[in-house]
Formats: C-alpha cells, structure tokens, sequence
C-alpha cells in the first residue's frame, strides 16, 4: 500500500495580516486564472469571509477598468 500524506492546509493570507485592495492590481492578478474567472478558496486557500472581500474588490477593480473583464 503506498504511503500517504496529509497535505498541508494553505492559511488565509489576509488572516495573517496582508491587506488586499482594488487599487493593487498585483496583489488582484494572484487571485485571477487566466481567463479572467476568480479563483475558488479551495485554491486560493483563503477563508470565506476574506474570499468574499476579495471577490468584492476585484469587482471593484473591473467596473473602473483597472483589470479586465476577461482576457
């Protein structure tokens, strides 16, 4: 039988302390895949409430046109 392993639980990086907002387009375009779509929490490993925060603020970014809509 093969071995197996726990994987590791990605941690909230808001809950540490990072604060994400619409005017950073760097910090936005880590939660975006490429075709624009934002990426789940199970990817992203954020907790639900920062997920929607972050959801809201690239909604945010799209309707002033600092990010697009899609690729």
């Amino acid at each position: 039988m093969a071995d197996f392993y726990r994987k590791k639980k990605k941690v909230c990086a808001m809950c540490t302390g990072k604060d994400v907002n619409y005017k950073d387009v760097e910090t936005l375009k880590r939660y975006i895949n490429e075709k624009g779509k934002i990426l789940p929490r199970r990817v992203t490993g954020n907790c639900a409430r920062h997920q929607r925060h972050i959801a809201r603020e690239i909604k945010r970014a799209r309707t002033i046109a600092l990010i697009p809509f899609t690729k």
